[in-house]
């Protein structure tokens, strides 16, 4: 696709190959132009500053400088540049932060290349642009009403955190408890509301602290069953 107009662009990941390949990516196309590389956010927030691209391209985990307080600076300066964040993750505790910093857009990086473009080009004009399954994720934060920080878990959202304690995933977890992974996703919200944290190990950590873990809860039964007397 041919274009009159030509997007110029900061590109922002810890790893060189990612970089390399982004840089590839645009080059053999028309109409963008990488201006620089930023290996961390802190790079990132002065090469924005300093280049004025109208698109900068955010990783979010970054040693040294992660994307979500490096698109808070930027929108904390002003600058004019658009952040389309490019990630691997696409977990809550990742795509809230990140969009109320002020990122106009974000994509995982498994995305093939025209959509990759065309999410350049409506960052560009400063159109949001969300992956499906980070569209999918915010539809459901806004619907679900939030959970008071201090409220006690209940029996279900214990036996939960216990075996988020233990390294289970959210499909173990569902077999375990014979629930489907949305409602361990559902039940693991909630227990984020209550414990006041953004992610798995920092529940596990407040809870511990709390002494909401540290006793043994009894095993789960399946629905019909009759429990041991």
């Amino acid at each position: 696709m041919t274009t009159d107009v030509t997007i110029t662009l900061l590109i922002c990941d810890d790893h060189p190959v990612v970089r390399d390949g982004l840089r590839g990516m645009f080059a053999s196309a028309d109409g963008f132009d990488v201006l620089g590389e930023a290996s961390d956010g802190v790079q990132g927030v002065d090469l924005a500053q300093e280049l004025d691209p109208d698109v900068v391209l955010m990783d979010l985990r970054m040693p040294g400088g992660g994307g979500v307080a490096a698109i808070a600076e930027l929108t904390r300066r002003g600058l004019r540049s658009k952040v389309l964040v490019l990630t691997t993750y696409d977990t809550d505790s990742d795509t809230l932060p990140a969009i109320e910093a002020g990122a106009t857009g974000y994509l995982l990086k498994d995305a093939p290349r025209e959509e990759l473009f065309t999410a350049v080009r409506a960052a560009a004009e400063g159109r949001t642009v969300l992956s499906p399954a980070v569209a999918s994720r915010l539809v459901t934060a806004v619907r679900t009403p939030p959970v008071p920080v201090g409220e006690p878990l209940s029996a279900r959202e214990r036996e939960v955190l216990q075996l988020v304690a233990r390294g289970t995933s959210n499909r173990e977890i569902a077999r375990a408890l014979f629930i489907s992974e949305a409602t361990v996703k559902t039940h693991l919200t909630h227990i984020y509301g209550k414990l006041g944290v953004k992610d798995r190990a920092a529940a596990v950590a407040v809870a511990y602290e709390r002494k909401i873990l540290g006793q043994a809860l009894p095993q789960p039964q399946r629905p019909g069953s009759t429990p041991p007397l």
